[in-house]
């Protein structure tokens, strides 16, 4: 049997679960409702009417908590515990009607690398848009995301080879992008915990923020020889 399909599943399903995992389910269970694919006995679940009804609400809310700057970095944040996971079992339930239990093994691990790597993208660039003051970049964003979950699964599905050249591209991306997304977050952390006072002293982190100028406390924070 050909194996490039579900190998094109496997690596589709844990990427865009990666994205939006949410919206890779409501995909997958829609195209398989609607006759246009067959999905593998152990993602037959996915067709069922209320994981469908589930997924489209959850879909729904992260729609628009998606759209709000700060809380789309937050809602990345506790989703690292839902996406990578379930991308990794996606994975590995997209090639267990074919492949020997230690294939499915093997893409289980490959599916959590391919999920925490779009995961790691999405969550990191979306951290860097929101220093943006406007929101349209975010909303753009956003939009862009949840698009190309669907076109890439529709890849995987339909044009298994076409996808698998998209995912090494988007490997290569990613080694590229990584770096520069890790220096971005330590420059914006670093900005927060490295607030100046008005008298040029370093900050003390966030809690700098609270407090005002070193002579603000009064007469008795001063030096003996500066008092009256």
């Amino acid at each position: 049997m050909d194996i490039v399909q579900p190998i094109a599943l496997a690596m589709g399903a844990s990427w865009a679960s990666g994205m939006n995992l949410y919206a890779a389910v409501l995909t997958l269970g829609i195209l398989s409702v609607t006759g246009n694919m067959v999905l593998p006995p152990d993602l037959a679940i996915l067709a069922n009417p209320l994981v469908i009804g589930a997924a489209g609400l959850m879909y729904a809310v992260e729609f628009f908590a998606d759209k709000i700057p700060g809380v789309d970095s937050l809602n990345d944040a506790l989703h690292t515990f839902i996406r990578i996971p379930a991308g990794a079992l996606l994975a590995m339930g997209s090639v267990s009607g074919v492949a020997e239990p230690w294939q499915a093994a093997a893409a289980l691990v490959l599916g959590g690398v391919v999920s925490a790597g779009s995961h790691a993208a999405k969550t990191g660039g979306r951290a860097l848009i929101n220093t943006s003051p406007e929101p349209f970049s975010n909303w753009f964003a956003s939009v862009f995301e949840d698009v190309i979950v669907v076109i890439g699964l529709l890849l995987a599905l339909f044009k298994p080879v076409v996808f698998l050249i998209w995912m090494a591209l988007f490997a290569l991306l990613l080694i590229w992008l990584l770096p520069k997304l890790l220096r971005g977050l330590k420059a914006i952390w670093q900005r927060l915990q490295g607030l100046r006072g008005t008298n040029g002293e370093p900050g003390r982190g966030l809690a700098a923020t609270f407090k005002g100028p070193p002579d603000s406390a009064g007469p008795s924070a001063r030096p003996p020889a500066e008092r009256p």
